[in-house]
């Protein structure tokens, strides 16, 4: 499951147990799924280079001589579109519990900002939807409400929520 995946940088580990007090009963780390790797990225963008450029030798043969410029302007927006996207995937959203504490953190290469913090005895998970098909799992404390858990699938997020929940639940007890 994509939210247990270990944190690349230590780094960052330590950045967030330096300011939370006592065991963690969770500390997931939230990733987007990546669906192309680098290798993959650079074999799409050989072959749609090598469409436009027989696209484009053929419109120069035919004397469109304008129509090669809009294919590299093509070629050039679908890779600035896959880094964007790529870009976006380098972030981790951060869910930590401990007896004391429930946080989450949003992280990126350039920074981490604290999205929630909240006491452990009054924060809940719920499940958001239509009825029988829940999707988004939420935290909340009183009126304020956030969605966690974004990136995973509908049936990772059912998983977590419950993993999220149980661990509240030990934390609550480890508290009391």
């Amino acid at each position: 499951m994509a939210w247990r995946r270990p944190l690349a940088k230590r780094r960052r580990a330590t950045y967030f147990r330096a300011e939370m007090d006592g065991p963690f009963f969770m500390d997931a780390v939230i990733t987007p799924h990546r669906s192309l790797t680098a290798r993959g990225f650079i074999i799409l963008i050989c072959v749609l280079t090598a469409i436009n450029a027989a696209s484009a030798g053929f419109f120069l043969w035919i004397g469109a001589g304008p129509v090669p410029i809009f294919l590299g302007l093509d070629l050039m927006a679908i890779i600035v579109a896959f880094r964007a996207s790529n870009r976006a995937t380098l972030r981790q959203e951060r869910i930590q519990v401990t007896a004391t504490e429930v946080r989450v953190a949003l992280q990126s290469p350039r920074e981490t900002r604290l999205l929630w913090a909240s006491p452990t005895a009054f924060t809940r998970v719920t499940l958001q939807g239509e009825p029988g098909d829940e999707d988004d799992v939420h935290i909340h404390i009183s009126d304020q409400r956030l969605r966690v858990a974004g990136a995973l699938s509908r049936p990772e997020r059912l998983a977590f929520a419950r993993a999220l929940e149980t661990a509240i639940r030990r934390a609550r007890s480890a508290q009391g």
